[in-house]
């Protein structure tokens, strides 16, 4: 099973709206057949274990990351496809929530003959696919919120210089990052003073992730590196009901793809922001700030993994903070958040932490 979540692993960031599942077909002691999700969610991993195998799946274990579907939807169901190739027994990790499966798969697959055990590497598996399981249960992506930022906590000078806090060694491992996510996400505030592509570079990646910008008036520079790259690679634009609706076609033009979001206290609401986001299929969000977006994002409990990436070097009070205005008087009701893992990546140290339910 540590091998299917690995292969997992290998879709995390393309497969959506679908999980990025990992299966194993092993007979005899003997791997015949691997597979995973494939780029735009299929084909899907037991179809494609099972075209690896061929004759050899026949009375053969099958280890699979999560329930195989039941339904058809653009291809045939993969419990059935389980059950014509005559496997002798399904090692499920976890069941899918999703209403056309819940435990249909396993069914199937039992009324079939097929031994069916439930329930290993249970933890692993829900946290890898932890974005599919949240937007079917909660209505909104897993976001991952990263940080980079000075030993002080800034993100920039007084003056707005901020390239480069972290180094080469960090920066890189970002990219990596964005490769495993659906979507990376800014503010307003941040596109308009970094102009940044958002894309993964260097990585041999193909397939790139969704750029999101939240900006409630849309007050975009029109000859961005987003703006004249809107066609090749997706961008979607989180803006307000108070959004000029000529700048809202200008970008419609330029092939972007708008969002009307509700708004409060001049700010749009996080939560709706990210519950149309997950309506929009993207299961995986990368928030790359700026300060506001991140404070909006803590505030609303959104941030469910919290990534640092801290450089030695003091900016001072005068920089800009990573996180805005929390508005927080006691520690006692502070986000909390547990850490995971972290490591030195040249002069900088990332450090990985996970959201503590409040």
């Amino acid at each position: 099973m540590s091998l299917a979540l690995s292969l997992g692993r290998r879709g995390q960031g393309r497969t959506w709206p679908n999980p990025a599942v990992g299966c194993v077909i092993v007979k005899d002691g003997r791997i015949v057949g691997r597979g995973w999700t494939q780029p735009g969610g299929r084909p899907h991993a037991e179809t494609e274990a099972l075209a690896q195998a061929g004759s050899a799946a026949a009375g053969a274990d099958v280890y699979v990351s999560l329930e195989p579907c039941a339904h058809h939807g653009e291809t045939p169901p993969c419990a059935q496809a389980l059950i014509d190739a005559k496997v002798a027994r399904v090692i499920i990790a976890v069941p899918d929530i999703d209403p056309r499966v819940g435990g249909k798969g396993s069914r199937m697959l039992s009324d079939a003959g097929i031994a069916v055990e439930v329930g290993m590497l249970e933890e692993e598996t829900l946290y890898d696919n932890a974005g599919f399981f949240t937007r079917l249960a909660h209505d909104r992506p897993f976001v991952t919120l990263k940080l980079a930022s000075s030993f002080d906590g800034r993100i920039a000078t007084a003056t707005g210089e901020s390239k480069w806090i972290t180094g080469p060694g960090a920066r890189r491992f970002v990219h990596a990052m964005r490769a495993r996510h659906d979507a990376v996400i800014v503010g307003g505030g941040t596109a308009r003073k970094d102009d940044p592509s958002l894309t993964v570079r260097d990585l041999g990646i193909e397939r790139q992730p969704v750029r999101v910008v939240v900006s409630r008036r849309l007050d975009l520079p029109l000859i961005s590196t987003l703006a004249r790259t809107a066609k090749e690679t997706p961008v979607i634009l989180c803006h307000g009901r108070d959004a000029d609706p000529t700048l809202m076609q200008t970008w419609r033009d330029l092939g972007a793809d708008l969002l009307t979001c509700e708004a409060s206290n001049g700010q749009l609401d996080a939560r709706d922001v990210m519950r149309q986001l997950a309506e929009h299929g993207l299961t995986r969000v990368f928030c790359e700030g700026g300060s506001a977006l991140a404070a909006s994002l803590i505030e609303a409990g959104l941030v469910d993994d919290l990534v640092g990436f801290t450089a030695g070097l003091t900016i001072g009070a005068e920089g800009l903070p990573s996180v805005g205005a929390l508005g927080l008087s006691h520690l006692e009701i502070a986000p909390r958040f547990a850490l995971q893992e972290t490591h030195r990546l040249g002069n900088d140290v990332v450090h990985v932490w996970r959201s503590v339910p409040r």
